[in-house]
């Protein structure tokens, strides 16, 4: 598996069906990805954590979110082998 973050920008279209798609498909290859929201978007910071939310809440993969300025870091939550009774969680998970 890839570790290195994969970027996608959000622009003035927001985030649309196809956005979603690139994504779900990047992170059957990718753990991590970082999302810039340009200003031609609307950006505010009250609108980065609806956007985040809303995307996490349309992709396929579960995972944790962070904001770090204009930037939406996404992380993918791992789930080991259930016999093994451990998982992989992001260091800011929100559990």
């Amino acid at each position: 598996m890839n570790y290195q973050a994969l970027k996608f920008q959000i622009g003035k279209n927001g985030i649309t069906p196809g956005v979603i798609e690139a994504m779900n498909t990047a992170l059957k290859t990718h753990k991590q990805m970082r999302i810039s929201v340009l200003k031609s978007s609307g950006r505010t910071r009250e609108s980065m954590e609806e956007m985040a939310k809303s995307i996490q809440s349309q992709l396929a993969e579960k995972c944790d979110y962070k904001i770090m300025g204009f930037t939406i870091i996404l992380i993918k939550i791992l789930i080991r082998n259930p016999h093994n009774h451990s998982n992989i969680k992001p260091k800011f998970s929100k559990e």
